[in-house]
């Protein structure tokens, strides 16, 4: 069951600062799997229990009290993925060749044309 304390932390502009803003400290795998969610949830044709899913895992990665703080270095995003790969395996149906496709433009903005992206 999702806890609904992270239902609430997620919102548009929660979810772009904390990506913009930690993106590098975070790292290329965090934020790829944040952006393949996000592109999911965009989505209308997705149900409402995977978009639930969705901004419950990205609530839980806004949140910066969870449960390893994500101040503490390196380490302070390990939960965050694990949190968001359960997410993207629970709602990978939905993913798609448009979704990748954005996703991958958006890392690559963010890490260089060189991003080791996933995705594609």
């Amino acid at each position: 069951m999702i806890d609904v304390r992270y239902l609430r932390e997620f919102s548009t502009k929660g979810f772009w600062d904390k990506v913009g803003g930690y993106a590098q400290v975070a790292g290329e795998e965090l934020i790829e799997k944040a952006l393949l969610l996000w592109y999911v949830l965009r989505k209308p044709d997705v149900p409402a229990w995977a978009k639930t899913a969705i901004m419950g895992a990205l609530g839980y990665f806004i949140y910066p009290l969870d449960v390893v703080p994500d101040v503490a270095p390196i380490v302070g995003y390990v939960d965050d993925l694990s949190v968001i790969a359960l997410a993207l395996a629970t709602v990978s149906v939905y993913i798609d060749d448009e979704v990748r496709d954005q996703a991958s433009k958006k890392l690559r903005d963010w890490f260089g044309p060189k991003a080791s992206s996933t995705v594609n």
